[in-house]
């Protein structure tokens, strides 16, 4: 009786857990929509996967578990306190410096409860059910909407493209017997959404992910010629009966395209000037909208506080080097972890999620050469999720190891 009275708090302990991680990483992509009902109601899920990961902790009296990872996070935190409290008086300082730390702690809740409560798998699943949802809004506000590129929950396009190319290769490690018409269709609608947002990082980054795909063997080549024919068809099919529309849209899509050249061009070379002028720490959070204008000499009088649309250089001139190397230490931790993975845990489904992870962390990072999107949850998630799996798969191994020499005994 007393054995039952502990097992099932912790029971339901482990299933609040689960559903508070599952619907933080399958709500980020419609975070616009929940946003127009409510301004701060995309931040619940999170908020609450955060208190209670460290109530649960804190009652069971149970550290993390400690990896690389969380060692990163720790330092990165110190070292954006320490430009944001250099850069205080920054009118964007504030605004930045909170929109920073959540993702930081997010990132360790969910590294820490996939690898002890939550199957790598359910997150996969929730984040591509998630942009699923957004790519099917994606279309209809192309298709309902009249909008000349799709935007959905997003305000920007190219930012749900990047939702969207990151989910695509999660689907290839969903695969199940009686599951694959079920993705098939999921497959075409993030493919079709994403390529209705007429982003160009996003289809590189979709390419990139592909690529990997089916050079790590885990994608067949069937399934990308099934899929470009079905994107295909509903192209020909758009073309048929939206011509006007569609013509509409590429002609402005073209003429962003040209003068985003230049623009991208010029915030990229004011980025690099405020490295060089800071290189310790930086121009502090928010700091590239604060500074952009003196720095390009006014070179948009029409855009005065932009981003940067460039995650990386974006990054090191607001946090310094120091900044930059460590959130690059994010990025390596997460590649090394999952490539660890890949090796110990042989054919089957773990290697196929790690893949999959690779993939579209491959996404991310080729689509956020064009796009500032560190304030985005996929790249945290997926970084995540890479180290939660290299810890199962190394605790799974000792466990194989001790009950090998149990047995020898």
């Amino acid at each position: 009786m007393t054995t039952f009275a502990v097992v099932r708090p912790r029971a339901r302990e482990a299933v609040l857990l689960q559903v508070l991680a599952c619907a933080t990483v399958a709500l980020a992509p419609v975070e616009g929509y929940l946003t127009a009902v409510q301004s701060q109601l995309g931040k619940v899920a999170p908020a609450v996967l955060t208190l209670t990961w460290l109530a649960v902790r804190l009652r069971g009296r149970q550290l993390p578990r400690p990896t690389p990872l969380h060692a990163v996070l720790a330092l990165l935190a110190l070292v954006l306190a320490a430009t944001a409290a250099l850069h205080a008086a920054g009118p964007f300082t504030a605004e930045y410096t909170v929109r920073w730390l959540p993702f930081l702690v997010v990132t360790a809740a969910l590294a820490d409860v996939a690898s002890r409560e939550v199957p790598i798998r359910w997150l996969l699943l929730a984040a591509a059910a998630g942009a699923t949802v957004a790519g099917a809004g994606a279309l209809f506000s192309l298709i309902v909407g009249g909008e000349a590129r799709a935007s959905g929950p997003q305000p920007d396009p190219n930012d749900l493209a990047y939702f969207l190319v990151a989910a695509v290769p999660l689907l290839a490690a969903l695969h199940r017997r009686g599951r694959g018409a079920v993705l098939a269709v999921a497959g075409i609608v993030l493919v079709a959404g994403a390529t209705a947002t007429f982003s160009r990082g996003g289809a590189l980054g979709l390419g990139a992910a592909a690529g990997w795909l089916l050079l790590r063997r885990v994608l067949p080549w069937r399934v990308v010629a099934a899929v470009a024919a079905a994107v295909a068809g509903l192209g020909l099919a758009a073309l048929l009966f939206a011509g006007p529309q569609l013509d509409r849209a590429l002609q402005e899509k073209s003429f962003i395209a040209a003068s985003n050249v230049d623009t991208r061009e010029l915030r990229w070379q004011a980025a690099a000037r405020m490295l060089t002028a800071h290189p310790l720490l930086g121009v502090g959070p928010g700091g590239f909208r604060e500074h952009y204008a003196a720095e390009s000499h006014d070179a948009e009088v029409d855009e005065q506080t932009p981003v940067a649309h460039n995650m990386y250089l974006e990054v090191a001139a607001e946090l310094g080097l120091p900044g930059f190397a460590l959130f690059a230490g994010v990025i390596a931790t997460a590649a090394v972890a999952s490539e660890r993975t890949v090796r110990l845990a042989g054919p089957g489904p773990q290697r196929t999620e790690a893949v999959a992870t690779q993939a579209s962390l491959l996404a991310v990072l080729v689509t956020s050469t064009f796009l500032s999107e560190q304030y985005y949850l996929p790249l945290w998630s997926l970084a995540a999720l890479a180290v939660a799996a290299g810890t199962r798969v190394r605790r799974e191994g000792e466990g194989s190891a001790d009950a090998g020499a149990a047995r020898d005994q």
